[in-house]
């Protein structure tokens, strides 16, 4: 029987006594497969959107409920996605391994929607604002968990040829979300600070409650499409080996009980190699914004609307990766890619190391009364200047934002600069090795698992991803603002480089389940 290439539209087969095969499943309910795998695209594509869609605004809108906030505790907000999400992972992975995945795709995704409602009321309570805004970020991590349970459905969903395509098309639904959400948001302050307000149910609809109640919107409709498409196909492990006699045949269906255990040290080394991808990402995501106020002193303004679009662009190139993903990976062995992706997040953060003889501008500590100029010119040394920009309110006086370097920041008087071509050809580079590792190191994941159910081991791989986000801003915080990007890209390029050399060592043990029971056979 000749082999054939799985996709969407050519049912799987199975062999039977004779050299005839016979469908393995009906054109019906190939349809209705892909039809809840494409489900579980929505979903992962909605759990990103909630995430980006009120990130730019989160600051601003915490100043506005509660006064006392200050950027220490907005950083706690800032975590409490990552780290709701890195607790209810292995829970909702544990959960769809013992009940229809159904069931904890509607609880998470339900949590989601009331976090989400209770991001918008944060304004009615009569103190301690900051905390209920907390507390609704956790949850709508929490509720994000369930992302867990879509890469696990999808690997036990999907035979191996299939399996790189649509974890591409995970990873690019998610990178679409992330891309879309802040649009959205932005599309939103037309709104107002102000709004609408509806005293009844005391509800202010403004630039900043309006994302949080459109989450809880497509949430519901999650959960709808849930409810009416959706439906289980589990153990469809229909890859095909080749047996004695050089003929295609099916795995036997015995694979799944097989004595032959998963290799958890292989499983072990994915987790830290996946871990390592999204740590370095977040460290990148973190620092674009106070690098480029400090190395180009630009306003908080312009540094918010270039790297936004500098972001957005990554987010485009990274969908165009995606795509090629299902291409190569046709070509080239998984590890391969694995490889190849680490070696330019590598070069990436390597170009990112400060070089030449050009220094930050450093911010002017003294403020002085100056009431008949809109801009002045210092100039602080010989490698240096500042432009302050004074903004005239016949009320209010005036007003300055001091740009440049901090003054309290020692390094900017002795690091150079990183130039600007430096950092945009960094960010395309990272825009290529980011989705490259990190669909890739998850596909690879699910080959090492097997047909075992992988609901435990998708939830702490998603905990791992979980736990880089969390810890790459607190690392990058603490120690770009003492020491500088010397010392902030220099240790970032030995971890990249650390994976590398882990890879390395371990090649040989990073191959699937299949592979390794043929070795045994």
């Amino acid at each position: 029987m000749a082999e054939i290439e799985a996709d969407e539209s050519s049912p799987l087969l199975k062999p039977e006594s004779s050299s005839e095969g016979k469908l393995a499943e009906t054109l019906q309910e190939s349809r209705s497969r892909w039809r809840s795998i494409r489900i579980m695209y929505l979903t992962m594509f909605l759990s990103s959107i909630g995430f980006s869609i009120v990130m730019s605004s989160i600051w601003p809108f915490l100043l506005k409920v509660d006064k006392t906030a200050d950027t220490s505790f907005l950083g706690w907000v800032i975590a409490a996605y990552s780290l709701g999400q890195m607790v209810a992972s292995p829970l909702f992975g544990a959960w769809s391994n013992y009940r229809p995945r159904r069931e904890p795709l509607i609880i998470s995704i339900f949590i989601n929607v009331a976090a989400n409602i209770l991001y918008g009321y944060v304004h009615v309570f009569p103190a301690h604002n900051k905390y209920y805004m907390l507390l609704s970020r956790a949850f709508i991590g929490f509720g994000a968990g369930n992302v867990a349970i879509v890469r696990s459905y999808v690997a036990g969903a999907t035979s191996l040829q299939e399996r790189n395509a649509t974890m591409a098309n995970i990873s690019a639904s998610q990178a679409l979300g992330f891309i879309l959400g802040p649009a959205l948001q932005a599309a939103m302050t037309g709104i107002g600070q102000t709004g609408v307000s509806w005293k009844l149910i005391d509800l202010e609809l403004n630039m900043y409650t309006a994302p949080a109640f459109l989450g809880a919107f497509l949430g519901v409709v999650n959960i709808v499409f849930i409810i009416g498409l959706f439906r289980e196909h589990c153990g469809i492990e229909l890859n095909r080996m080749k047996g004695a006699n050089g003929n295609i045949q099916e795995i036997p269906e015995v694979l799944e009980n097989s004595s032959i255990s998963i290799d958890l040290i292989a499983v072990v080394t994915s987790n830290i190699l996946f871990f390592i991808t999204l740590f370095v990402f977040a460290i990148f995501e973190t620092i674009a914004t106070p690098l480029t106020m400090d190395m180009y002193a630009w306003t908080g303004k312009q540094a918010v609307l270039y790297n936004g679009i500098l972001l957005v662009g990554v987010g485009i190139e990274s969908i165009v990766v995606f795509m090629l993903i299902k291409i190569l990976s046709k070509r080239f062995e998984d590890r391969v890619l694995l490889l190849g992706g680490f070696s330019v997040l590598f070069v990436s953060f390597f170009i990112l190391l400060p070089w030449g003889h050009q220094y930050p501008q450093i911010q002017w500590t003294e403020i002085k009364n100056v009431s008949n100029y809109s801009s002045v010119e210092i100039k602080y040394n010989e490698s240096s200047a500042v432009t302050w920009n004074f903004f005239v309110q016949p009320s209010l006086g005036l007003t300055a934002e001091r740009i440049g370097c901090p003054p309290e920041q020692v390094w900017c008087q002795y690091i150079p600069i990183i130039y600007l071509t430096q950092y945009i050809f960094s960010a395309i580079l990272i825009g290529i090795g980011y989705p490259v590792c990190n669909v890739i190191s998850y596909t690879l994941y699910s080959k090492i698992l097997g047909p075992k159910p992988q609901g435990v081991y998708m939830g702490w791989l998603t905990a791992s991803g979980s736990g880089a986000r969390t810890l790459g801003p607190v690392f990058v915080s603490q120690v770009y603002t003492r020491y500088g990007p010397r010392w902030t890209f220099g240790p970032t390029c030995g971890i990249v480089m650390a994976a590398i050399i882990l890879m390395g060592v371990m090649y040989k043990r990073l191959l699937g389940f299949l592979f390794r029971y043929q070795r045994v056979q």
